[in-house]
C-alpha cells in the first residue's frame, strides 16, 4: 500500500524527510480495525514531527497523518478519531500518556490505518471524505475550546485570533453556527477576506473590538496575547491551544487579577466531542473551507504548500480508495 512517512527529521529543512513510499498492510490487532482511507488532511502537527519537535528520533520512521475519513470493514463510511489513550482519566486529553496517530502508532497518510474500532465516527452522507477529513483535529479542537473550555453561548462575542488557521477558522465557522458574534484577527489582506468570507468582523491583530469578546480563541501566543488580554471582558475567558509565535509573553498578571479574567488551556477533544462536533457542523450545513487537495503521489507539493504558510483553508490527501466502496474482512486481515 502507498504511504507518507517521516524517515528522517531536519528543523531547517522538514521537506527533506518526506517519503512517499510502498508499505506492507498493517498487521491485525485485538481491538482494533483497518479503515480504508479516502481522504486525509495536512495538519501543522505532520510538519513539527519533520522538523523534529515534539517527536523522538527513535520513533522514526513513522506513518504521518492524524486526520483521516474512509470506508470501515463492513463499507460504512467513517471519520477517524485520532487521540490515543489508556481511559484511566475518563478524559483522554487529560492522560498524562495520551498520543495521536502517527506518534506512537502509524497514522493515517496510507491506504490503509488501524485504529482501535471505537475510534470509528460515522460521516454524515451529505459531507464529502475531504470536508470530513477536515474535522477531527481543527474542528475537534475548536469544539473543545469553545463549549467545553471556554461555555460559549448564543449571543456571545467570540474573538478568534489568527483567523487563517485551521483551529481558528473552524472555531469562526462553529461560534457562528450556535449565533454568537465573531471577530477574528489576521496579520494579511487575504487572511482578512479568509475571516470575512467565514462570517467574522475582521481585523488587523492588536485592532480595537466594537465591543469586549465574551470568549478569546487563542492559538497564536506571544504575537497576541497582550491583544487578547485587553480584548475581553471582565470575568471573560481566554482559552488557550497554542501558541506559535512563542509561548513566554509577559503575563500582564496585574490585568488578570484586577479583571478577574479565566485562562484555560485546551488539547484536542474526546471522541464524545468529536461525535458532537460532527453533528453540530451537519446539522448546521457548515462546510468545511478547503484550500486544495493532492493524490497521494503529489504529497511534497501538499506539504511545500503547507511550509510556505497563508494557506486559507485545509490541504488534502487523496487516495482514490473511494471507487470500489471495498467491504474490508471482519477479522481485520487485509485483502
Amino acid at each position: 500500500m502507498r504511504a507518507v512517512r517521516v524517515v528522517s527529521q531536519d528543523a531547517d529543512d522538514p521537506l527533506s524527510g518526506l517519503s512517499v513510499e510502498d508499505r506492507p498492510h498493517p498487521e491485525p490487532r485485538t481491538g482494533w480495525v483497518p479503515v480504508r482511507i479516502v481522504a486525509a488532511a495536512l495538519n501543522m502537527h505532520d510538519l513539527w514531527t519533520l522538523r523534529g519537535v515534539g517527536h523522538p528520533a527513535e520513533r522514526v520512521p513513522m506513518t504521518l497523518g492524524c486526520d483521516g475519513a474512509g470506508f470501515a470493514p463492513d463499507g460504512s463510511e467513517v471519520i477517524v478519531y485520532p487521540m490515543l489513550g489508556d481511559g484511566a482519566t475518563g478524559d483522554i486529553t487529560l492522560d498524562p500518556r495520551r498520543s495521536m496517530l502517527s506518534e506512537t502508532v502509524d497514522g493515517t497518510f496510507a491506504d490503509v490505518v488501524m485504529v482501535p474500532e471505537q475510534h470509528l465516527v460515522p460521516k454524515p452522507p451529505g459531507m464529502s471524505f475531504a470536508e470530513a477529513a477536515t474535522l477531527p483535529v481543527a474542528f475537534g479542537t475548536a469544539y473543545r475550546m469553545l463549549f467545553t473550555r471556554g461555555k460559549t453561548a448564543p449571543g456571545q462575542v467570540v474573538l478568534v485570533q489568527g483567523a487563517a488557521g485551521g483551529v481558528s477558522s473552524a472555531a469562526i465557522l462553529l461560534a457562528k453556527a450556535v449565533g454568537a458574534t465573531v471577530y477574528a484577527t489576521s496579520r494579511s489582506v487575504a487572511g482578512r477576506a479568509f475571516a470575512t468570507s467565514l462570517g467574522a468582523t475582521a481585523l488587523v491583530p492588536g485592532g480595537r473590538l466594537p465591543e469586549q469578546a465574551d470568549v478569546v480563541i487563542e492559538t497564536v501566543g506571544a504575537a497576541t496575547w497582550g491583544h487578547s488580554l485587553r480584548a475581553v471582558r471582565n470575568g471573560g475567558v481566554i482559552v488557550v491551544a497554542g501558541a506559535t509565535t512563542g509561548s513566554m509573553p509577559p503575563a500582564d498578571l496585574s490585568r488578570v487579577f484586577f479583571r478577574q479574567l479565566r485562562i484555560v488551556g485546551s488539547v484536542g477533544s474526546t471522541l464524545d466531542e468529536l461525535h458532537r462536533t460532527v453533528r453540530l457542523i451537519d446539522s448546521s450545513a457548515i462546510r468545511p473551507p478547503i484550500a486544495g487537495s493532492f493524490p497521494v503521489e503529489r504529497a511534497r507539493e501538499a506539504f511545500a504548500a503547507l511550509l510556505a504558510g497563508n494557506v486559507p483553508g485545509k490541504l488534502i490527501l487523496s487516495f482514490a480508495n473511494d471507487a470500489a466502496h471495498p467491504r474490508l474482512p471482519s477479522d481485520n486481515r487485509i485483502a
